[in-house]
């Protein structure tokens, strides 16, 4: 098989493929008859040819693919208006950790953020598909060790986590995941983009007292307008032991 038929038996396997194709399974369509060195050029030439088109063929954690290229999601969104599934604040923090910090535990995550992860945040991201535990760390309770998948890489577009916008010194580690997140549907849900990165004060402690404060504020007086307050208690009832001991002191 000459070089451009094999292209082109690749190229309709590509096109074809629901799953990124990896490149044992490119060595299969030719019968291991092609190397891995032959099958990258391929690659390169096919990248090429599709230049300037409206889907590009890129490498993902898992293989290869064909994809549309981000600058036309807008008008693709059209011919399928649902939403993506949101998550909030909490959530993408939690895997914004993971992803630059893995492998972590609950116990680190919370460290970071300041405020308790519960089951939930995490069992989103495994539902998801983006998060794993890939062991247990030594220590008591033996916690879990949470890290990210390839279906995590595979969504975002990227083949490695060093395609992740690097950390420079100072940098938090939520407005970087951001960043590799900007050619990505806006997964947050709304109104979650403008809250502050610090989730453990999801309320101004202010903002919280007052609207109880308005309240009390807006009830309505006891007291009739001109009506004097009480300055003392009415005088008590005497008791039984109030009457004898104003017996004892008259037989004295």
């Amino acid at each position: 098989m000459n070089t451009q038929d094999a292209k082109r038996v690749l190229e309709t396997a590509l096109i074809c493929a629901q799953q990124p194709l990896p490149l044992r399974d490119m060595r299969t369509l030719f019968a291991d008859e092609i190397g891995p060195d032959t099958l990258r050029s391929l690659l390169d030439e096919l990248t090429r040819d599709w230049e300037g088109r409206g889907v590009e063929l890129v490498a993902v954690a898992t293989g290869w693919r064909f994809q549309s290229r981000p600058e036309l999601r807008e008008y693709l969104d059209r011919l399928n208006p649902e939403k993506p599934q949101r998550y909030s604040r909490a959530v993408m923090e939690t895997l914004a950790i993971i992803a630059y910090r893995q492998p972590v535990t609950r116990g680190d995550i919370e460290d970071i953020r300041g405020v308790a992860v519960t089951s939930q945040i995490v069992k989103q991201l495994e539902d998801r598909g983006w998060v794993e535990a890939i062991g247990y760390r030594e220590s008591p309770g033996r916690p879990a060790l949470l890290a990210t998948t390839k279906q995590f890489l595979d969504d975002l577009g990227l083949a490695s986590l060093e395609q992740l916008p690097p950390l420079e010194h100072g940098t938090q580690v939520t407005p970087a995941f951001e960043l590799a997140l900007a050619d990505q549907p806006s997964l947050l849900e709304d109104g979650q983009a403008d809250l502050p990165l610090d989730a453990g004060v999801e309320v101004p402690p202010t903002e919280a007292a007052a609207p109880a404060v308005e309240l009390i504020e807006e009830q309505e007086s006891p007291v009739a307008a001109g009506e004097p307050l009480a300055t003392s208690l009415p005088p008590a009832e005497p008791g039984p032991e109030s009457d004898d001991a104003d017996k004892a002191q008259r037989d004295a």
